[in-house]
């Protein structure tokens, strides 16, 4: 009986937990907003990546408490929270034309790393087997489209695509030209 006593009163409380969490979101927010209006703090352009982040960590959250459904939420959880994360570097840094490649930290890699959580939380082998994959992936594509686009072709203006272009013709002639004037023996 004090076993299923304990189950309840831990069901109570899991069925109050995001409630409880929204509501202490709510006072930081709260909070932060009256803090910036107080000392005329404009961190506004700042925030509105929070609008991805926040709604992808609690459908996360949910996802860790919620074996039936979780895998799916973790999934849109995860994607949503990569994105918000990602514009927020963004909006920091106003390095933009990382999209051209920073696509797969999102739909590979986050989906990777939230379906390895949950299948840990879970204990579903699949899962986190299918998880490791995706990660691999994204990572991979992430490293070889950032290599691609930051050092050949120099898309957000710093890197080495200045030289390596440059260099690439130069061999090119050198081979063309060593090819064509070596001497030919008959």
């Amino acid at each position: 009986m004090n076993g299923e006593n304990n189950v309840q009163q831990l069901k109570k409380v899991e069925s109050r937990l995001v409630p409880i969490l929204f509501g202490g979101f709510l006072i930081l927010i709260g909070l932060l907003f009256l803090l910036t209006s107080l000392f005329n703090i404009h961190i506004g352009a700042y925030l509105w990546p929070f609008f991805m982040i926040i709604p992808g960590l609690f459908l996360v959250g949910y996802a860790m408490m919620n074996e039936a459904n979780g895998e799916a939420a973790v999934i849109i959880g995860s994607i949503f929270t990569a994105i918000g994360l990602l514009l927020l570097f963004q909006v920091i840094t106003g390095f933009w034309a990382s999209w051209a490649y920073a696509w797969a930290l999102v739909a590979p890699t986050a989906v990777g790393l939230g379906l390895m959580l949950w299948g840990m939380r879970f204990n579903r082998e699949e899962s986190i087997k299918s998880g490791k994959d995706l990660t691999r992936i994204g990572l991979i594509l992430f490293i070889a489209f950032g290599v691609f686009f930051e050092l050949i072709i120099g898309i957000s203006g710093f890197g080495m695509a200045r030289y390596v272009w440059p260099l690439l013709i130069i061999g090119l002639g050198l081979w063309v030209l060593a090819k064509n004037l070596r001497p030919t023996w008959h």
